[in-house]
């Protein structure tokens, strides 16, 4: 009698720390202890890993060339009038090159994680995630925003996807203070360059 109250005692210590675990996390919509916690619905929170590089690179030459060349030439006239007009001769060369070259060149890269929240959950099962992230230093703001649509077969089991897996991404990385103000031109320096 006393050994089967142990051996159920045991049992109850041995189940303990998993049925704490279950009860004190989530561990997604089952409660299987080997589950992943994945965004599933409205209002859960997924982390996106932003890693954007885009390069673009836009190049056009342009070379004409032409040439001419024009020469004339006559002799004295004959006969007692015509012997007055000397002779004469007209050469001409002309000449004219283009040669134009122009280049484009642009080149970005934004990294950085973000969390966002499911805002909708699309029929096809597809979540539709929107979020912003503020980080404030020293006076100066720096918003980043990430509105987009998300697989759930591309979530990672640590509840991760890459920012290039998200369909209709918008990203925006922006910046207020005191840093932002001194990189951007003066007044007249912008006139100037609307006017020129």
């Amino acid at each position: 009698m006393k050994l089967s109250r142990i051996i159920i005692l045991l049992i109850i210590l041995l189940l303990l720390p998993f049925a704490l675990k279950t009860n004190g996390q989530d561990f997604g919509r089952s409660s299987s202890l080997y589950s992943d916690v994945k965004a599933y619905n409205v209002g859960d929170l997924l982390t996106v890993l932003v890693y954007e590089q885009n390069t673009a690179s836009n190049q056009v030459e342009t070379k004409t060339e032409k040439s001419s060349t024009t020469s004339t030439s006559g002799g004295a006239g004959e006969g007692p009038i015509f012997k007055l007009i000397p002779k004469f001769g007209f050469d001409a060369d002309s000449k004219n090159d283009f040669n134009g070259k122009g280049e484009n060149l642009r080149q970005g890269v934004l990294r950085g994680k973000i969390s966002v929240t499911v805002v909708a959950k699309k029929d096809n099962g597809d979540l539709v995630v929107e979020g912003s992230r503020v980080i404030g230093i020293s006076g100066d703001r720096e918003t980043m925003t990430l509105t987009g649509v998300v697989r759930q077969k591309d979530i990672r089991s640590d509840n991760t996807v890459d920012s290039y897996q998200i369909a209709d991404a918008e990203i925006h990385y922006t910046g207020k203070g005191n840093a932002n103000t001194a990189a951007r031109p003066g007044f007249f320096s912008r006139i100037l360059g609307w006017l020129f």
